[in-house]
């Protein structure tokens, strides 16, 4: 039997996928609402596969996913989220995540996920191939794409409206850092403040409204 950690901020949701998971006998054995919690009990529980919400509070979904990867190399994450950009899919899959699934995914592409990332075989959903596909033919150029990791993960937290002290605690950063990465940001994707770091994110589908 596989065994699951589930890790989503929405207790519907866990209830959810645990209640799919459960008709395809896959058990779910660990639940966690934040990463920070997901990092905490990975060790404990050492699940065959991690399937990790990005877009929670605290350091995230991908931050996290990184973390875990720091801490097992060998970890088995299935990154699912509702955004339906590039960068998320690209930058999840680069940290380590063996799998990627848009939430909107039909229920059976929650098994066929999780039994792969199970068996060690990397899986993206149809619709998210096809985003990626058409994005590389087409060479449309998000700007998050020239962000660092650091960058990427600062902006993320900037566009959602935490400041410089918050980030710093969720990322496990010095405040003069983040401000560092937040100039480069700026630079970057040529914006003046927080509310056009907010704008430029909302555009191209990075976080949600």
């Amino acid at each position: 039997m596989i065994r699951v950690m589930l890790v989503d901020d929405h207790a519907l949701v866990r209830m959810g996928f645990r209640m799919l998971l459960a008709d395809a006998q896959i058990e779910v054995v660990a639940e966690a609402d934040t990463g920070e919690q997901a990092c905490i009990d990975y060790p404990k529980v050492k699940p065959d596969v991690v399937v990790m919400d990005l877009s929670m509070p605290g350091m995230g979904g991908l931050e996290a996913v990184r973390r875990l990867l720091a801490q097992d190399p060998k970890a088995r994450v299935l990154a699912l989220s509702a955004h339906e950009d590039t960068a998320h899919p690209r930058r999840v899959m680069q940290a380590g995540a063996l799998g990627y699934l848009n939430k909107r995914s039909a229920p059976d592409a929650l098994i066929a996920a999780v039994t792969a990332v199970a068996a060690h075989r990397p899986y993206v959903d149809a619709q998210t191939a096809q985003v990626l596909a058409l994005a590389q033919m087409k060479g449309d150029a998000n700007p998050a794409e020239t962000l660092s990791e650091r960058e990427f993960s600062v902006f993320l937290q900037l566009a959602k409206g935490l400041n410089v002290a918050q980030i710093a605690a969720n990322l496990n950063l010095s405040p003069s850092t983040v401000g560092t990465h937040l100039y480069h940001v700026k630079q970057k994707l040529g914006a003046s403040n927080q509310s056009e770091l907010t704008l430029v994110a909302l555009h191209w589908g990075l976080i949600q409204a």
